[in-house]
């Protein structure tokens, strides 16, 4: 039977959410209904409902989520009711070219799927980014999902819905940073820390952090970066030439969607180094730079997208590195807020201090 559900609802692009009362189909073949216990406030779910890039409204957003399985469609054997699972806006088919190439990220051979959410008027609401976790329960595709088992907390475990593996995975599955390469983090927030501990991992002997705040820095060096430069700097390039005795970096990733950041990123890279666009600007926004020195220098630009994640291959690793220590969630969090906060948490998200918000559940 159809599930009813509380969900926070966009109805007008930046306009407070609106927790409604909506209803919930059931799971159809191939899909999984989780009951969701916790959920990090991401900038892309902040930039969708700011109305940056478009979308179909009325929509419930949210995508970095953790809970417990509830209801399975017909075709899922290999989850049971009850496990603690993560959830994921990656759908895969599993055949077409970017699948079966080992980039299931970039999958393009999705079906449309039945709408899951109804109003209280029996009008559908969209589950936004394929998840619209901001509920307390959601219907996915079984590709989506991840199990977790018990030794993970849920607000530790929804971080490894996107912020980590895009962060980590842009520099171990995209860059492939080899030890001993020279790595520069342009913005030190939720998605920046996780590519200086991706670097960290990697072997990277110098990470350079880079943010408009100094508190932010400080919050890099916890996490792994060897030195940082303050964003002010003038000229912040001579900066690190100078730590790196003129060579610069063979790997830049801007983890932020501003444009003055992606203007300054190509005077950071060395000979043969390359960008990554990791953090994504609104839509119609231009950065500039000049294609005769990438070419003169052999450097090059290229975009990552979750972290080219594979859910069964890099979700239990990570897991793994946070029991042994050695990959930083809890850390993450700068507050636990109540699902009835959430315009609240959105606020202190946008306010520019925050490293992860995550909202928990009513009943954990």
């Amino acid at each position: 039977m159809p599930s009813t559900i509380r969900a926070a609802v966009c109805r007008v692009f930046g306009q407070p959410l609106v927790i409604e009362t909506l209803q919930l189909r059931d799971p159809g073949p191939g899909e999984v209904e989780v009951a969701v216990e916790a959920v990090a406030i991401c900038h892309s779910d902040i930039s969708f409902i700011e109305g940056a890039w478009g979308g179909a409204l009325p929509a419930v957003y949210g995508h970095e989520a953790a809970g417990r399985v509830t209801g399975l469609g017909a075709g899922v054997d290999h989850l049971r009711l009850g496990d603690r699972v993560l959830v994921t806006l990656i759908r895969a088919c599993g055949t077409c070219p970017s699948c079966a190439g080992g980039k299931p990220v970039y999958c393009v051979g999705n079906e449309a799927r039945a709408p899951k959410l109804t109003d209280a008027d029996g009008n559908p609401v969209q589950a936004a980014m394929e998840c619209g976790a901001f509920a307390e329960k959601l219907i996915v595709d079984q590709t989506q999902i991840a199990p977790l088992g018990e030794a993970i907390a849920p607000e530790a475990a929804c971080l490894l819905a996107c912020g980590v593996p895009t962060g980590v995975g842009a520099v171990v599955n995209t860059a492939n940073v080899r030890p001993g390469e020279t790595v520069v983090v342009i913005g030190a927030g939720g998605v920046g820390l996780n590519v200086i501990q991706g670097a960290r991992l990697a072997g990277a002997a110098r990470i350079v952090a880079m943010d408009l705040s100094a508190a932010k820095l400080d919050d890099a060096l916890a996490f792994g970066a060897t030195d940082t430069i303050l964003a002010s700097t003038p000229e912040p390039w001579r900066a690190l030439s100078a730590m790196t005795g003129g060579r610069l970096a063979q790997h830049v990733f801007v983890s932020v969607g501003a444009i003055p950041a992606y203007d300054v990123a190509p005077r950071l890279i060395g000979w043969g180094g390359t960008l990554y666009a990791v953090g994504m600007p609104h839509s119609g926004d231009k950065a500039r730079y000049e294609p005769v020195i990438m070419a003169f220098m052999g450097q090059g630009m290229r975009g990552t997208k979750m972290g080219d994640v594979v859910l069964a291959r890099d979700i239990p690793w990570m897991v793994d590195l946070y029991g042994q220590g050695r990959l930083k969630l809890d850390e993450l969090i700068s507050r636990r807020w109540d699902f009835d906060q959430i315009n609240d948490a959105i606020a202190d998200t946008n306010a520019g201090q925050a490293r992860r918000n995550v909202l928990i559940m009513p009943g954990l």
